[in-house]
């Protein structure tokens, strides 16, 4: 029995970090709910849901009423099993940039497993490298690089537009149950959530400074490599309890011996 696809569209949020103009909210409500998306969630808004916005939203109240208003990020995401992150220029670090269609597939496959997320940084300034790095992958509108300003709701008028076009195509089938998976296809992964790879992540960072595998307050490159990995690697439950095991038993290892650190 395939899933129904419309349980995909409602399990994609729309995050918004730390937006300023409750008109905004609106007008995102609206690219939202004109596209079939229902989840907006809001990290730290300068200004709550009001008359504006309710103006702004032209019937998409509903969305405004449900939103969930989050202090931080990692509250906005801790369930979601992929978190893609939005921005306005293409970044040289080891992120993986998509452009819309591409970032819309990802989110549409992965929904049907679980939740997921889209980022929408700052009117003035995007997300910060440390938001973008609790993210898998980077989405990059390829606007006109003369003229490149997109405000908040119509960069989010685009992405709600390709996610539409791709669920409307079918694109991509429903996955099977892990149960019903035909024989030689693999069966869905239980992937790790937002919240479980912060876990490991500060985890990883204690075990270092226990064993002396540099300082992690002075290593914060060292950190974003590691998180860079485990983000391209997308573990999943099982392999974010063995990795934890591993580090809780090096961290218990009685060792006068301090590791070598490699050369970059």
């Amino acid at each position: 029995m395939t899933e129904n696809p419309d349980n995909a569209l409602a399990r994609i949020r729309f995050v918004l970090v730390e937006p300023t103009l409750s008109g905004n909210i609106g007008a995102v409500a609206r690219a939202m709910k004109t596209m079939g998306l229902s989840r907006l969630e809001l990290v730290a808004p300068k200004q709550r849901p009001d008359a504006e916005a309710l103006a702004r939203a032209c019937g998409a109240d509903d969305l405004l009423q449900h939103a969930g208003i989050h202090a931080d990020l990692p509250a906005a995401i801790a369930k979601c099993r992929l978190v893609i992150g939005t921005s306005a220029r293409r970044r040289t670090l080891d992120w993986e940039n998509l452009e819309p269609p591409e970032a819309a597939r990802k989110l549409l496959a992965e929904a049907t497993e679980g939740e997921v997320a889209l980022l929408l940084g700052r009117e003035s300034s995007g997300l910060t490298n440390a938001e973008l790095a609790r993210c898998q992958f980077l989405v990059h509108i390829p606007t006109n690089p003369d003229f490149s300003s997109l405000n908040l709701a119509a960069a989010a008028q685009v992405f709600a537009y390709e996610i539409r076009h791709c669920w409307r195509e079918d694109l991509p089938e429903p996955t099977r149950a892990a149960t019903h998976a035909p024989s030689g296809e693999e069966a869905p992964r239980d992937l790790a959530t937002a919240q479980e790879l912060e876990g490991l992540h500060a985890h990883l960072a204690d075990t270092l400074r226990d064993i002396g595998f540099g300082d992690p307050d002075s290593s914060k490159k060292l950190l974003l490599r590691l998180r860079h990995l485990f983000n391209r690697a997308r573990p999943d439950r099982v392999e974010i309890n063995i990795l934890r095991g591993i580090l809780s038993a090096a961290q218990g290892r009685k060792s006068g011996k301090r590791p070598t650190r490699p050369t970059d």
